[in-house]
């Protein structure tokens, strides 16, 4: 009687685990998985100091500006619209919130688009159709943290998306910035994130 029971025991757990190895094997075998969208700014590594070339402290910048570094992305995602471009002071605490500095937001960047030259010309609208605003207004607004503290972390942030945002530029870069936020939640196919280090020299 045992032995009968351990049979019907031993099939079912068989039966119930056929299935299960088949699906693992179909995952396994499955299409492999499209790489991450990447991003590269060939003028300094991932996570290393940003040259003063880029910052408001190069020489000849006006103040609150400086020249944009070149960027290029890869590996975009299918069905990929449009770009949103987020570069940020994470080490600003703005009027006491969690808001940190808007140094650069430049959004429906063309979906055939694989990169921003060096030196984007400022203007509220690019070439390609584009926007762009910060703090500063309608242009790139290089790292700018002082001499006498601790080096601030700016990120660079690349989104990719399903379609283009029906955003205008405001006045407020902070109100800008928040409006083309709000208005890629749902569309995002990949991001990829890019950081550089800097404090102006002594």
């Amino acid at each position: 009687m045992r032995a009968r029971q351990h049979v019907l025991v031993s099939m079912v757990v068989a039966l119930i685990a056929m299935p299960l190895a088949a699906q693992d094997r179909g995952q396994r075998g499955g299409a492999p998985a499209a790489p991450a969208m990447t991003m590269t700014i060939a003028a300094f590594p991932d996570g290393s100091d940003i040259p003063v070339k880029y910052s408001q402290a190069a020489p000849g910048a006006a103040p609150g500006e400086g020249t944009s570094p070149a960027i290029t992305w890869a590996n975009v995602p299918a069905g990929t619209q449009s770009f949103v471009l987020n570069m940020h002071d994470m080490d600003v605490a703005r009027n006491k919130t969690t808001d940190d500095q808007a140094h650069w937001v430049v959004w429906n960047i063309p979906g055939t688009a694989t990169g921003l030259p060096e030196g984007v010309a400022k203007g509220p609208k690019l070439a390609d159709g584009s926007f762009q605003i910060s703090a500063t207004g309608q242009v790139y607004r290089g790292p700018g943290a002082g001499a006498n503290g601790p080096k601030h972390h700016y990120m660079f942030e690349l989104y990719a998306l399903d379609t283009k945002i029906d955003v205008q530029p405001t006045a407020d870069a902070f109100e800008t910035r928040a409006n083309v936020m709000k208005a890629i939640q749902g569309h995002i196919l990949g991001k990829a994130v890019y950081g550089g280090l800097f404090r102006r020299p002594q």
